[in-house]
């Protein structure tokens, strides 16, 4: 059988005063440590859908995909196995997040930047600040 990596979808979700939304990691691998909101996509569902499904899973968060941020596919960035992930700027109004499913906790952090994010997320969000540094292009 051919060896295939997991597909999985991110969120970066900021709030209007900047804050970034993190879940506390529940399971293993990365238990107890900040993650952003994401998951395994689910056969037939599209990569979007999958990154609003996890958001709304994990935070109680309805959002809204703004962009893709990147797509992340080192094959070490998950110690389970080669896991590619696409990661989406996303809108989450100004809903409060309730941990649910894999998140013990979900919350809007303000101190983002001296966390040690899981996985290669550190990456992912400033990749996502330098996104929305830059100026529209005309």
């Amino acid at each position: 059988m051919h060896k295939q990596p997991a597909l999985a979808a991110d969120c970066v979700v900021f709030d209007k005063a900047g804050r970034l939304l993190l879940i506390r990691r529940k399971n293993p691998p990365f238990q107890g440590q900040y993650a952003l909101p994401g998951g395994f996509v689910e056969y037939g569902e599209r990569m979007e859908d999958a990154a609003l499904r996890e958001l709304r899973e994990e935070t109680g968060i309805a959002g809204r995909v703004i962009r893709l941020v990147g797509v992340y596919s080192r094959p070490d960035r998950d110690p389970r196995g080669h896991c590619v992930s696409a990661v989406y700027l996303v809108d989450g109004g100004d809903q409060e997040p309730v941990a649910g499913d894999d998140a013990a906790e979900a919350e809007f952090v303000e101190n983002y930047r001296a966390q040690r994010l899981a996985f290669d997320h550190d990456e992912v969000v400033a990749d996502a600040l330098a996104q929305r540094a830059a100026p529209k292009a005309s």
